[in-house]
């Protein structure tokens, strides 16, 4: 039964993926990152990681990918009305990507495939020990991290203000 939940969900976070890069609407495709991050959740869960999967629920669909949405609709993102005059080179170079990619990666197995990896231990995903390396070694990025989001969310609001406007009637419309 376990394999069955992680092939449907893998295979779930694989398609709603490939819906995210692929759909033209900007809010469907952020409604499928939704469901790709669920569906990588519950993928944590099965690893025997309850809490990662928590966080990822409610950091990153909860919490990002709500601030996705907030500024797709703050800027009025429009779909796709037709493609691109450089769309084909950009599907060769795409497509010559992906054939090294998995050329690399099938040289990998032919190799004697990757190395086994120890299971996970109680002690590996406890919340002590993420709270330990996360506040210890990975301060700084995550701070850093913190502030990048803080700048993303300033810079989305002032790419949407209205063009045309003078400093003038910014003033005017500070000072009412």
């Amino acid at each position: 039964m376990e394999t069955f939940i992680f092939f449907l969900f893998a295979a779930l976070a694989l398609g709603s993926a490939i819906v995210v890069v692929v759909h033209k609407s900007p809010v469907y495709s952020t409604l499928s990152l939704v469901l790709t991050l669920f569906s990588t959740a519950v993928l944590y869960v099965l690893l025997g990681a309850p809490f990662l999967g928590a966080l990822q629920i409610l950091v990153y669909a909860g919490a990002i990918v709500v601030l996705f949405l907030f500024v797709i609709m703050l800027l009025n993102v429009q779909k796709e009305e037709s493609a691109h005059a450089g769309a084909g080179a950009q599907r060769w170079v795409a497509l010559l990507g992906a054939v090294v990619f998995l050329g690399m990666l099938g040289l990998a197995f032919w190799r004697g495939g990757f190395p086994a990896v120890a299971p996970l231990t109680a002690e590996k995903v406890s919340l002590k020990a993420l709270a330990a390396e996360l506040f210890s070694r990975y301060l700084l990025p995550f701070e850093i991290v913190g502030l990048l989001l803080l700048v993303a969310v300033i810079g989305a609001t002032v790419a949407a203000r209205r063009p045309g406007g003078t400093d003038a009637d910014e003033v005017d419309e500070i000072a009412l």
